[in-house]
């Protein structure tokens, strides 16, 4: 069976578990940033929660983000299977999809669903089977997919340890709004056919900014909150067009996923969405506070039926 090595542990997230349960638990602790409290089962009943976004930038700056996405849908129990949508930083130019094998992570490993990963190649002629999209030189570097893992972990530990979460990593790679949407259709008639409890998240970052006044970088910045926040009220009023059209007028990384994820929960019948959290790295490492050499914004939302 082909497992996919942590390429990232070490530099994104701790590479040791000790470590990364520390951080993790950091994460959601953060009262200033994150929940504010541990992941805890809230209710049992059918599933309202299928779809978040969450950021993929290192765990010191985004992961207090990242944490209120997986807070609010763990709440609702551990699902049997995550699709994680991830953007690309490397170059891949197609939609690729790992069909079989595993995918490691310090905290143990994650299998992929391969009944749901089938159907939803048979299902789409857009979506390729592709280890080399995930595995190898040169995209096997790419992170966004991997950093999502240790959230799914931690939570699903501690709310059923006994249910194995499995995972489907899709690399969405492609920017055409057209074929977004008919992806997204193709997905979610495969997750009505197989029937799973299934949640989709979006792996993307918002703007990425290097301000022109370093030493003052308050203009800049908020320049910067504000075509973000033109993408965040896009996708609390579910306008996918207009969320599409914000994102591609900054640096948002993963406009794709984002958009794709609510092709995919609009056809399951999820139309209410939920803003969660909004910073930047600034923000997060100075307290908004001083000079800033770079800045990147981190958005954590989700969608409900």
């Amino acid at each position: 069976m082909t497992t996919r090595k942590a390429a990232v542990a070490g530099s994104f997230y701790p590479r040791f578990k000790p470590d990364l349960l520390r951080a993790l638990e950091d994460s959601f602790l953060d009262k200033a940033y994150g929940p504010g409290e541990l992941p805890k089962l809230v209710k049992t009943d059918d599933r309202k929660i299928i779809g978040g976004i969450s950021p993929h930038a290192g765990i010191r700056y985004s992961g207090a983000a990242a944490a209120h996405t997986y807070y609010n849908i763990f709440k609702e129990g551990v699902p049997d299977t995550f699709i994680i949508l991830g953007t690309d930083h490397v170059g891949y130019n197609k939609v690729g999809l790992m069909k079989n094998g595993t995918w490691e992570t310090p905290l143990g490993e994650f299998e992929i669903d391969s009944e749901l990963s089938t159907k939803i190649l048979t299902e789409s002629d857009l979506i390729v089977e592709d280890d080399s999209a995930f595995i190898g030189f040169p995209f096997g570097r790419e992170h966004n997919i991997e950093v999502q893992l240790p959230f799914i972990k931690y939570c699903s530990d501690l709310i059923d340890k006994q249910k194995q979460v499995q995972i489907i990593p899709i690399k969405v790679a492609i920017k055409n709004l057209k074929n977004l949407e008919k992806i997204g259709s193709d997905i979610s008639r495969a997750i009505e056919m197989v029937g799973k409890e299934t949640v989709i998240i979006a792996s993307s970052d918002m703007t990425h900014k290097q301000p022109k006044n370093i030493a003052d970088p308050k203009e800049d910045l908020q320049n910067m909150k504000s075509k973000d926040q033109a993408v965040i009220d896009a996708f609390n009023d579910f306008d996918i067009k207009k969320v599409y059209a914000n994102a591609q007028k900054t640096s948002v990384c993963g406009p794709q996923t984002i958009v794709t994820l609510m092709f995919i929960t609009k056809n399951l019948k999820a139309l209410t969405t939920q803003i969660l959290k909004y910073y930047t790295s600034y923000d997060k490492s100075t307290g908004g506070q001083g000079p800033c050499e770079y800045s990147v914004g981190y958005f954590s939302g989700i969608i409900t039926k």
